[in-house]
Parts: structure tokens; sequence; C-alpha cells
């Protein structure tokens, strides 16, 4: 019952409060971003989607917590939803800082990456463990796409997922290290069309 109502508390939390962080917020010494209206638009909206993208990690990592009969491994799964959290403080303040709002599907975003976590740490700890490998490896590759998509004026934005990034390469590279299992292709497959369903729908909505 603690757990449901942890999970629980951590979607309210999630979805409707303001995040905070313990990291203070990457940025490039001595650059100041200056954006047209078309470059604020654009940033906007992809700075949304990987706001998506942390509205659902933080729902991956409790669900595979709550699905876990490991009590050390759940510990370790909410330690790194506590560290994604530094992450959707970032790009929730750049949004307000871009004059864009959030997904409205982020309520959905979160039921349906709840959900595959759920499942994914039912299936055993060495599933749920690869399942975070290849989503953290996916997302690697999203972000550095977006490096290349976003404004090259935009060092606020450009800093922030550059330093996600990296964390999101050292959870993989931990998950690998406690025992991940390699995910088999159409598994992997089906998750690139999710993210890719996703992705695209929140960069407008």
């Amino acid at each position: 019952m603690d757990a449901i109502l942890g999970a629980a508390d951590s979607a309210l939390r999630t979805l409707f409060a303001k995040p905070g962080s313990r990291r203070a917020c990457p940025v490039v010494a001595a650059d100041e971003t200056r954006l047209s209206d078309q470059e604020r638009r654009e940033s906007g909206a992809l700075m949304r989607v990987n706001h998506v993208g942390e509205v659902c990690a933080q729902a991956l990592y409790t669900a595979q917590a709550l699905g876990t009969r490991d009590p050390a491994l759940a510990k370790r799964l909410l330690v790194a939803a506590q560290e994604e959290t530094d992450h959707l403080a970032w790009t929730a303040a750049r949004l307000d800082e871009l004059g864009t709002r959030p997904s409205l599907l982020n309520p959905l975003w979160y039921a349906g990456a709840f959900a595959l976590g759920l499942v994914a740490g039912r299936l055993g700890d060495r599933v749920s463990l690869g399942f975070i490998v290849e989503t953290e490896r996916q997302v690697e590759a999203h972000l550095e796409s977006h490096m290349e998509r976003l404004p090259a004026g935009d060092h606020a934005s450009r800093a922030i997922v550059a330093q996600m990034k990296t964390d999101e390469a050292e959870h993989a590279q931990r998950a690998l290290q406690e025992g991940a299992m390699e995910l088999p292709a159409p598994a992997k497959g089906l998750m690139r069309a999710a993210a890719r369903v996703m992705t695209t729908t929140a960069h407008y909505v």
C-alpha cells in the first residue's frame, strides 16, 4: 500500500506540481540567447517534446520500482527517478522562458509510460533493466538529433539538452552494470515506433 501511495504521489507531483531540481540548470558561460520569433517557436516545440520525455521517465522509473520484487532495486530506481527530476525542472523552466506550454497530453503520456514500466517490472529485473538501457539509448539518440535541430543561438536550450544527454548515457551504463539483458529486436522496434508517435504529437500538442 505504501508503494502504491508513493506512486500516486509521484504522478500528482509530476503532472501538477512545479518541479524542483537539486542541481543548478546548465548554462553556457558568457553566451546570451537571442532568438527570432520563428526560432523561439521551434525551440519551444523541441523543448516541449523533451519535457514530455521527462514526464515519461518519471512514470517509467516509478512503475518499474513498483513492479520489482527486489527492495534494493526498487530503491535504486526511485533514486534514478529523483535524478531525472532535475531534467523535468530544467525543461519546464525553459518552456516558461520560451513563452510556451507543456504538452496538453501529459496525463496520457504518463499513463502509457507507467503501464509499460509496470509490465517491464513484472517481467523480471533483467528485462526491466534492459528496458531502461534501450529507453536511455533511444533518448540519447533523440537528444542528439535535437542538438542538431535547435537554433544555433539557443544556448540556453542547448546547454540543458547536452547535460541531459550525458545523464541518460550514465543511466544506461548503470543499468548494464546491474545485469540488464539485451532486448530482442522486435521489442526495440516497438519502442522506437511508440516514441515516434509521442514525439511527433508532442511537437504540436
